[in-house]
């Protein structure tokens, strides 16, 4: 039996569920129902507050199957496989481990030619960029 770290298991699924950043889940909530999301947006912050967390909730609220919404349901097809880690349209490239910008930069431009395959929007979350 595999064992999952716990920020893993219990990580917010929602934008309900992230505690203390409440400045922030209202102006995404309201950019979601009001159909005004940027196009790029910079979570910082030191470590364990939550900045991938947000983003992926981020990609449910876009791509979720009852959306786009402020509440996506955390359970249809598109909600899980964002969770999961494993939605064709939600890519979180790790900077830390590229060689430079422009490693980052050409992977994106490569897929940035097809439009997405499963969901509403195409996401990247670019983990890591300090390094």
């Amino acid at each position: 039996m595999a064992h999952q770290s716990l920020y893993r298991t219990y990580r917010p699924q929602t934008f309900d569920d992230i505690v203390g950043q409440s400045h922030i889940t209202r102006t995404l909530k309201n950019a979601v129902a009001e159909d005004t999301v940027a196009h790029a947006y910079l979570f910082t912050g030191p470590r364990g507050t939550g900045k991938t967390t947000t983003a992926r909730i981020l990609a449910k609220a876009l791509n979720c199957s009852s959306g786009p919404t402020p509440d996506p349901d955390t359970d249809c097809e598109q909600c899980l496989e964002i969770a999961d880690g494993r939605h064709p349209d939600v890519h979180e490239l790790e900077a830390a481990s590229r060689t430079g910008v422009d490693s980052v930069r050409e992977e994106i431009i490569g897929r940035l030619a097809y439009a997405p395959t499963r969901g509403r929007f195409k996401v990247y979350i670019i983990d890591e960029v300090h390094m």
